[in-house]
């Protein structure tokens, strides 16, 4: 097992990795998002919020030397399923042809009160 973290990716808020690789799975840990420069929230909409919690998890992927194409898979935790259409358009976009397999449920509320997470799990080549 090892641990990866990225000077490119906001600091964890908690006693975490921001990934662990076993074997030839990347387990991601969740990202909400906050400004790796600052660790503040970044935006007050659902659009903004998505896109850096997006940017965030790149960086974490890209870290450990893959490419958002290897992410199989993610899950999206939002405050309000009602943005739902917002939170896509964004991920979509962000995905582009890519089309992991995905959960998104809505919760009662997130860290630092912010709209969205996002966690995922990619794999390595064998």
């Amino acid at each position: 097992m090892e641990c990866i973290n990225s000077t490119a990716a906001p600091a964890a808020i908690g006693p975490y990795s921001h990934a662990v690789r076993s074997g030839s799975t990347l387990y991601v840990s969740g990202q909400i998002p906050l400004d790796p420069a600052t660790g503040e929230v970044v935006g007050t909409d659902m659009e903004t919020q998505t896109g850096q919690a997006l940017k965030n998890l790149k960086a974490i992927v890209e870290t450990a030397g893959l490419g958002v194409e290897a992410i199989v898979k993610t899950t999206v935790y939002v405050s309000d399923l009602a943005l739902f259409d917002r939170l896509n358009t964004v991920y979509a976009n962000f995905m582009g042809d890519h089309k992991p397999a995905r959960v998104c449920v809505e919760v009662a509320r997130l860290p630092k009160d912010v709209m969205v997470e996002i966690d995922a799990i990619a794999c390595f080549e064998s």
